[in-house]
């Protein structure tokens, strides 16, 4: 949008840091240094710390949703191991020469980079750090002047934000608090810092006229852009206290780095923006007394040497906050006492002499009603026609449009209704194009639940819209489950939660970063008018209603009463699940309804035949015989096994007896249809990226997850299936190195039909085939031919339409067109 596809972005990598602390090249900076070790996969002490779904990271990962809707799609794109790293972006641009390093988030990234290339620390002239608290005082939570005496405040005071972990860690900044650490390492590298913390943030908020000025201030795309982020924050914000609560962070900082080194001649920070001051801070990484050994503190706990050549007896020897309900931070009646990540006032050998911004500068026009500079300031550099974006997505297409594609079925005798319940990985995207592709008449796709506890984020459900697009098939309702396993999430506060089990998925290659992007891929999907939003109402317990309440994300909960409710008499669902139980434990436990799920087909478990018959929880070596879907929420699974549903179960020893790519890319290889060359282009790279490197080993394992679809959808007179009952158990105990194994029990194990063998060519021939049946094909084959269409009057492309016998439906102007 901005016409910048000149700078270098750079995420992840896949090197690890030895238990001596030897950093290797490319560490992704997906872990706190902390947690760091050989892998991407690691525990969550700090970042669990960040609400997960609405109004948390699900929220950020979207922009409220408006990122898909405003923001034009660009030609570079994310592709695995082609993706440049952050390490090598950084050593590239740091080598050329002198430059200054900005840092509005976590430092894990640039104190990696410090670490592992001290001889390149004289190439960075200056580093502007957003975060930290000094002497800041929380004025969030604080009541009112005129409050009745009833007002009782909350974290009122309190130098840090850590607004869901006050009551153990009062002190910290989420930035700073995201890696104390490696902040350490960054305020201590003997490099100038100027520090903008929340001492000076807090004196700048979204004040109500400000917010007004900047609605009446959109003249660049750029401006439109951060406004509806901006009153999408407001309007779905908790409370009515917005415009004292929400202040200008990272746009405050980055205003009072560039009016410094506009006046670089002058050496005490001066800049229209903010007051300044020389303060001598440290970093706060563990807690008095040092020198102790609790199992908190991975740097020094059951090492004879502590990594990094730390001292034993040093700052960092002390207990590490271990998590939001750490029982060292609590003292009883009184704050907390854990300060990891606080930026704190001292003095002495560890104290580092940072330039800190104080105060935001009152406005020089004393009658505007914008009474900081910096207000004028932003709204005026956001609109100036300089350097603005070029176009957003609907501007950049002279004919956009958004086309809602529903299939017609009034003449169609519909098959078996069917619930896909599924984790986004990619094995799940498979089975669902597999699904798209049965005859109507024989299997009836009436929703999606998603349970975003496996392998992907919430917010990859827009590659499902996406894909439900491209497929014709934006009739199909998607609810969101569950952002926590059963029993994970903070009994306090349920924005947040535990990682006990979700941190087995690595967070870089073959892990989040990759289903997160359906490894590259999702980007040639065509783009959905449907997506995840933040829209709200009051009907479902919003304090407030948004512009557009009819766009709210449903829940996994509300889309399976409403079909419920769509039911012929007498009919019931056939459920698929591809993922971990949550959503169907959910429904088992919180409605009344599961008498009317007809069958249970669950791809998952593990049945150890001997000790030499893993599981898959590859991450986790202390489990070897669990297998993820039951391992990633045990007590979901737990649940539903022992729930008396007619329950088949498609283990992992079956599943692996499918799982070769060279036999479903050969039958793949004659298929024309656009679902048949995306999936071939998805298994060729998931072969090709098991091929190659090591972090890609398990590749096969979403391969085999195709089986429950082509299982429930395909003809058994070819496939031949071999099933037997079992008694079975799931271990649920709170015990990572036997959750979600499975167990024969013949006395207390639920009865469960278990799918043991088939016929291993005709399963790969039915999948090319159906893949392949121009029947039911794709609408839009591409987001290439997305643009086509959107370049190409609207009566000039009726060879879109041709395809199916389709209804649709313009957003634009609610017209159908035929």
């Amino acid at each position: 949008m901005m016409g910048r596809n000149d700078i270098a972005v750079g995420v992840g990598g896949e090197g690890g840091i030895m238990e001596d602390g030897t950093l290797l090249p490319n560490v992704g900076g997906h872990l706190p240094l902390i947690e760091q070790g050989m892998t991407t996969a690691g525990g969550c002490r700090y970042r669990q710390a960040i609400p997960v779904g609405l109004g948390g990271r699900l929220d950020i990962d979207t922009n409220f949703g408006i990122r898909k809707a405003f923001l034009p799609r660009g030609s570079r794109k994310y592709s695995p191991l082609q993706q440049p790293t952050a390490q090598q972006v950084m050593i590239e641009k740091i080598s050329a020469g002198p430059i200054t390093v900005f840092l509005i988030g976590a430092h894990t990234n640039f104190a990696i980079f410090l670490m592992n290339n001290p001889h390149l620390k004289k190439n960075v002239e200056h580093i502007y750090v957003m975060g930290g608290g000094v002497r800041s005082k929380n004025t969030t939570g604080c009541c009112p002047q005129n409050a009745s005496t009833s007002c009782e405040p909350s974290q009122c005071g309190y130098p840090g934000n850590l607004f869901t972990d006050y009551n153990s860690n009062p002190y910290a900044e989420f930035n700073i608090f995201g890696d104390p650490f490696a902040a350490y390492q960054v305020f201590h590298s003997g490099i100038p810092v100027t520090l903008v913390p929340l001492d000076a943030t807090n004196t700048i908020p979204i004040t109500e006229e400000f917010f007004k000025a900047f609605e009446e201030s959109q003249g660049t795309y750029e401006a439109e852009y951060c406004f509806r982020a901006l009153k999408m924050a407001r309007d779905t914000w908790f409370d009515d206290q917005f415009y004292t609560s929400y202040f200008m962070w990272d746009s405050f900082t980055s205003g009072i780095a560039v009016s410094i080194m506009r006046n670089s001649n002058k050496n005490k920070g001066e800049n229209e923006f903010a007051e300044m001051e020389y303060i001598n801070i440290t970093v706060v990484t563990s807690n008095k007394p040092y020198g102790i050994s609790d199992g908190s503190n991975p740097l020094f706990d059951g090492l004879k040497v502590p990594k990094f050549e730390l001292k034993k007896d040093g700052v960092h020897s002390g207990h590490v906050q271990t998590g939001l309900r750490d029982p060292f931070c609590f003292v009883e009646n009184e704050k907390g006492k854990c300060k990891d990540g606080y930026t704190e006032e001292v003095t002495g050998p560890d104290a580092v002499r940072a330039l800190v911004a104080t105060k935001a500068k009152a406005n020089q026009d004393v009658g505007s009603k914008l009474d900081r500079e910096f207000y004028i300031s932003f709204l005026d550099v956001l609109n100036r026609p300089e350097h603005s974006g070029r176009f957003n997505l609907m501007t950049e297409f002279p004919y956009y449009r958004e086309v809602l594609y529903k299939p017609d079925f009034k003449h169609k005798k519909l098959g078996k209704p069917v619930v896909f319940d599924m984790d986004m990985s990619a094995g799940d995207f498979l089975a669902l194009f597999y699904l798209l592709k049965v005859p109507v008449e024989v299997l009836n796709l009436k929703a999606i639940l998603v349970s975003p506890t496996g392998w992907a984020s919430a917010a990859t459900l827009d590659i499902i819209y996406d894909l439900l697009h491209m497929m014709g098939r934006d009739d199909i309702p998607v609810g969101l489950g569950d952002v926590f396993a059963m029993n994970q999430s903070d009994k306090i506060f349920s924005y947040v939660g535990d990682c006990k089990y979700a941190k087995a998925i690595p967070h870089g290659s073959g892990g989040f970063l990759d289903s997160d992007t359906l490894y590259g891929l999702a980007r040639d999907l065509p783009r959905s008018p449907r997506r995840y939003t933040a829209e709200n109402s009051v009907e479902f317990g919003a304090p407030r209603d948004t512009d557009h309440p009819e766009l709210r994300q449903p829940l996994a909960l509300e889309i399976w009463t409403s079909i419920l409710k769509t039911l012929d008499p007498g009919s019931k669902i056939t459920v698929l699940t591809n993922g971990p139980l949550t959503s169907l434990a959910k429904i088992i436990t919180a409605t009344k309804t599961a008498s009317l799920i007809q069958n249970v087909y669950i791809v998952g478990g593990h049945i150890s035949r001997s000790s030499l018959d893993k599981g898959n929880v590859f991450t986790i070596p202390s489990n070897k015989y669990a297998e993820f879907n039951m391992f990633l929420d045990p007590f979901a699974a737990k649940t539903v096994f022992e729930s008396g549903l007619n329950i088949t179960l498609i283990p992992l020893s079956t599943q692996r007896k499918v799982s070769l790519f060279a036999e479903t890319l050969e039958r793949l290889e004659l298929t024309r249809t656009p679902e048949a060359q995306f999936v071939k282009r998805l298994l060729f790279r998931l072969y090709t990226l098991q091929q190659t490197h090591h972090r890609y080993r398990h590749m096969d394992t979403f391969l085999g997850e195709i089986l429950g679809a082509i299982f429930l959808g395909g003809d058994h007179s070819s496939l031949k299936p071999t099933i037997q009952e079992m008694p079975i158990k799931v271990i649920a105990e709170g015990v990572t190195s036997r959750d979600g194994q499975i167990l024969i029990d013949k006395k207390r194990g639920k009865l469960v039909k278990i799918l043991k063998n088939i016929d291993h060519m005709a399963y790969y021939d039915l999948f090319a085939n159906r893949l392949g049946d121009e029947k039911q094909s794709a609408v839009l084959g591409s987001y290439d031919e997305q643009r086509i269409m959107w370049n190409t009057p609207p009566n000039q492309t009726s060879e879109f339409r041709l395809r199916v016998g389709f209804c649709f439906l313009d957003n634009r102007n609610s017209s159908l067109v035929s």
